[in-house]
């Protein structure tokens, strides 16, 4: 039988969060926690519903106010299992329950309180993914000069390691084993450190670009994959969960999943609305909200005959050309912690992201 103990008690209370808590104060938390859940539960303990990663990127698609409480958006009726429950019957559980796999597992006594919390990687060896990596390493950072004069962006560091090594350690956590990294400028920087990439758990190949191909142009200097692949600017800083993002390109049968980011843009003015010369209504300094290209997009093998072979070709021509010709792309938004660090402001942000603990680097991925 699976017994909690002092550590479980202590992630027991990382995901433990009111029912009537804001959406908005739930995402944090949920991020800071790092394992797709929070337990919804009135101050007895006793289980009111759960609400996971899945639960947030479909309430941003509908649009729905992050000012609602989380319980309006959390399944009201989880898998559970009794107390005392062995590994076996745990996993059981998980993968008979629904007709979907499900991979966290609170624990209940006999009045529905919650006394402990099983998580899929509690219990199975995590698996390598049929999944593949190329990391955006070619751009110059000429935004981030004079830190970027004799180092790529993806080598600067953050905290004390550079960018770079903690994506590929995410990666290699994440269950993905080979990547391909593309180079331009100053390469012998990346690839000195990096080498064939064995002493960080992967399998790395390099592509070099001879002149700047864009944001997609590199991949047409690959061979065809025989995998979904996932592609990740160099320059990006986050906790996505690439395993939920793979489950999810495959649950929507997607050719092209791309990450979104939810960007809120506030006018500092009255807006007017007018209908010829005639004020309809006017807004107060109002708020719009968008979802942004987040720099992380998930692949089919057969996207590949899309991208030209050594021609300059962005991910937006590519996302452009499989909606002309009909094929399915899809938004994936994320709810973790994400920073492209594009300039100083992101760099210097980045680094406060470090020494204040809101990023914990041995915790990425």
């Amino acid at each position: 039988m699976i017994v909690a103990s002092k550590d479980a008690e202590a992630r027991l209370k990382r995901v433990l969060i009111s029912p009537q808590i804001s959406i908005s104060e739930a995402v944090p938390i949920l991020d800071r926690a790092g394992m797709g859940i929070l337990l919804l539960c009135e101050d007895d303990r006793r289980l009111v519903g759960v609400l996971t990663d899945g639960d947030i990127r479909r309430a941003i698609l509908r649009g729905v106010s992050f000012e609602k409480p989380c319980i309006s958006i959390a399944g009201r009726n989880p898998v559970v299992a009794p107390q005392p429950v062995s590994p076996s019957e745990a996993l059981h559980f998980m993968d008979h329950s629904r007709d979907f796999v499900v991979n966290h597992l609170p624990v209940v006594d006999a009045e529905g309180r919650v006394v402990d919390l099983l998580l899929r990687r509690d219990l199975v060896t995590q698996e390598q993914l049929a999944l593949s990596a190329v990391i955006m390493a070619g751009g110059a950072g000429t935004r981030l000069r004079p830190l970027t004069e004799d180092i790529p962006k993806p080598m600067l560091l953050v905290g004390s390691r550079p960018l770079m090594e903690l994506i590929i350690k995410q990666l290699r956590q994440a269950g993905i084993r080979r990547v391909n990294i593309t180079t331009r400028y100053r390469p012998e920087k990346i690839i000195e450190h990096f080498g064939d990439g064995q002493s960080f758990g992967v399998e790395i190949d390099y592509v070099t670009e001879d002149r700047p191909l864009g944001t997609a142009g590199a991949l047409g200097l690959m061979q065809a994959p025989d995998e979904p692949l996932l592609v990740i600017n160099g320059d990006i800083l986050t906790r996505v969960d690439f395993r939920a993002m793979l489950a999810y390109h495959r649950e929507h049968g997607a050719d092209l999943t791309v990450a979104v980011r939810q960007y809120d843009l506030q006018i500092p003015y009255g807006v007017l609305e007018c209908e010829g010369l005639h004020v309809c209504q006017v807004r107060e300094k109002p708020s719009f909200r968008f979802l942004v290209n987040a720099g992380i997009y998930l692949l089919e093998p057969s996207v590949h005959c899309y991208i030209p072979n050594g021609q300059r070709f962005d991910m937006t021509d590519l996302i452009q050309r499989l909606l002309e010709d009909g094929r399915p792309v899809v938004s994936f938004p994320i709810v973790e912690y994400w920073l492209d660090i594009g300039q100083h402001v992101d760099y210097e942000q980045a680094q406060e992201d470090v020494r204040s603990g809101r990023v914990e680097l041995d915790g990425l991925g």
